[in-house]
């Protein structure tokens, strides 16, 4: 099972269970979703009208946790432990999980030190573990540890809920790559345009060449049988050349010596 397949099964189970449930007995509910091991999205969730009327009462402080785990981090924790609920162990490692992937929303090279800092780890060795075991095996992370350069190298992570606002910026990004990409498609169809251009001149300049080749080899080939042939007449008209029986018969003149 992929896990999307996963993650929708496992929403769809929480949700039912939220919606059976008011105040306070909501606790459990969202304790369980947000320490399970193969879930990582909240704002279904959210959305149940049984969680929304936490908002204002005593229970509110679940509401809080909740948008802890679909918005925040560790940090976030950390800066509002005063207000919120202690976290089990298994819901301190979701939300360190979920860190990394805020920080590989926005840069997909993360330094160690970086890491250490945001999730609370002592020393490289830890945060490797952390990396390999937690986000890599978890299957929430495609990535490489560079240890030369001390990096966590991201290739892939899963994406988080959208923080309220978001979905508007979000909207403008897109419109803005499908505005470069229009305008992109214009420019290559335009090269395209002037490559075919460009290749019919040079087919006809080609043609013009090769048509003016085969008019210069007939008009040497009409030359060379006008040589040809003036040479041939030269030998065949009448005293060109002596008629050797005539030579022959012709009485020698007869040389007198010296007196």
């Amino acid at each position: 099972m992929d896990i999307e397949q996963r993650q929708a099964e496992l929403i769809d189970h929480f949700v039912k269970k939220a919606l059976v449930n008011k105040g306070s007995a909501l606790a459990p509910v969202i304790v369980e979703a947000t320490s399970h091991p193969s879930l990582f999205a909240f704002s279904e969730i959210l959305s149940v009208p049984t969680v929304i009327e936490l908002e204002g009462t005593e229970s509110s402080v679940l509401l809080d946790v909740l948008r802890l785990f679909a918005h925040g981090t560790w940090s976030d924790y950390k800066n509002n432990i005063s207000r919120l609920p202690p976290l089990v162990p298994d819901q301190i490692l979701k939300l360190k999980q979920l860190t990394v992937l805020t920080l590989a929303e926005t840069n997909k090279v993360l330094p160690y030190d970086q890491l250490m800092q945001e999730i609370d780890v002592r020393n490289v060795r830890e945060l490797e573990d952390f990396l390999i075991n937690e986000c890599m095996y978890a299957g929430v992370v495609r990535a490489k540890l560079n240890q030369l350069r001390r990096c966590f190298e991201i290739q892939f992570a899963a994406g988080r809920d959208l923080r309220p606002g978001q979905l508007g910026s979000m909207i403008e990004t897109l419109s803005n790559w499908l505005t470069t990409s229009d305008n992109l498609l214009v420019s290559i169809k335009e090269k395209i345009k002037w490559a075919d251009n460009r290749s019919e001149l040079d087919k006809k300049h080609r043609k013009d060449i090769e048509d003016r080749v085969e008019d210069v080899k007939k008009s040497l080939a009409i030359k060379a049988d006008m040589d040809f042939r003036g040479h041939d007449e030269n030998f065949s008209e009448p005293g060109g050349v002596m008629d050797y029986e005539e030579d022959r018969s012709r009485p020698k003149r007869r040389r007198h010596p010296f007196l």
